[in-house]
């Protein structure tokens, strides 16, 4: 029988280095305060007043995700202070679908051993995220499972809840024939195909640091992940009738725009409406792609899509250009036929 005397810490878990972390990334998270919340980091729950919430008939909205294999790219490339960024997009921009207002954010670290100025970039990234978002980071959950994960591996998942008026619900249920269907531009991969991309990178020995257009290979991967919030909510707060929105993430463009589309009618994108950016092109000619496959993994350019009546097509587009963000049109919803979703190249 062993007689000394084990602690947690010879176990693999340090509680010092998790207390640490939480008082360096205090003003990261107090930055992100906004109206409604109650309360401090550090208890057991975070607290939000939904009366200071300017909603006639409120209904919440929530999201959770992650952030997938991009997580090996931020190691590969030693720099983790976006992928919090990523993270935040990824639960927010699916919410801004139904029209909703993010309130507040958590976040679930896990790791095999926590490293507290790996932790606190991630962590700050959160919370700029947040900023972005207009959201409030009002709590979350840091692990340490030696076991579980494997030498400096981690995982993310955050969690948004937002709100959105009931009578102001953007579902896609009115969307007709005629309708025209913009595009948002990504800022690269955003956070899916990823898998995908280290597959293609291991294949062709890539060096990340490998020019391509005024950058370099990595630093166009690690790009984060645009946050439509700002766009959105100039999109819902203006007289136009936005009918739906859709988030492009795995799938592509071949399948998250149709998940808004009533089941009597299809889309067509038109491919030459746009310049397909400089990374994708590179990733389909380094990993000789289908385009088939290409428009189902990676959104290809697209970040977010609204469909609006064709008279307000014009007039979306500037709204979105004025947010900051390239728009154009890129597609028609039509009738059905034996395909849902159509494309022209």
């Amino acid at each position: 029988m062993n007689k000394d005397s084990l602690t947690y810490q010879q176990a693999g878990v340090d509680i010092d280095a998790g207390n640490a972390l939480v008082e360096k990334i205090k003003p990261a998270v107090a930055a992100t305060q906004r109206p409604g919340v109650m309360g401090t980091v550090g208890g057991f729950g975070g607290l939000f007043d939904l009366s200071t919430v300017n909603c006639e008939s409120p209904v919440l909205v929530s999201g959770t995700d992650g952030v997938g294999t991009k997580l090996k790219m931020a190691e590969m490339m030693a720099d983790h202070s976006t992928i919090g960024i990523d993270l935040v997009a990824m639960c927010v921009n699916d919410i801004l679908t139904l029209g909703a207002e993010p309130l507040f954010f958590l976040d679930y670290y896990a790791c095999s051993q926590l490293h507290p100025e790996q932790a606190t970039d991630v962590i700050k990234g959160i919370a700029h995220g947040c900023q972005q978002a207009g959201c409030a980071l009002i709590g979350g959950e840091t692990a340490e499972m030696p076991g579980i994960y494997q030498n400096n591996d981690y995982d993310l998942a955050g969690f948004v809840v937002g709100v959105v008026d009931k009578k102001k619900i953007i579902d896609g249920s009115s969307i007709a024939a005629g309708d025209r269907i913009i595009g948002i531009e990504s800022s690269g991969p955003h956070s899916n195909g990823y898998s995908l991309i280290r597959k293609i990178l291991e294949v062709n020995n890539t060096d990340l640091n490998t020019p391509l257009g005024d950058s370099s290979i990595g630093s166009l991967l690690l790009e984060p992940t645009l946050i439509y919030a700002k766009t959105i909510a100039a999109l819902v707060n203006s007289n136009l009738n936005i009918k739906g929105l859709a988030h492009i993430t795995g799938g592509g463009l071949t399948e998250n725009i149709s998940r808004i589309i009533p089941q009597d009618l299809g889309i067509c994108i038109d491919l030459t409406s746009y310049t397909l950016p400089d990374i994708f092109n590179w990733l389909q000619q380094q990993g000789n792609v289908a385009e088939s496959e290409m428009l189902r993994t990676f959104n290809c350019g697209v970040g977010m899509t609204a469909v609006v009546d064709a008279a307000e097509a014009d007039q979306t587009i500037e709204t979105i250009r004025k947010s900051g963000l390239r728009a154009w049109q890129l597609g028609t919803v039509e009738e059905a036929t034996d395909q849902p979703v159509r494309f022209m190249s």
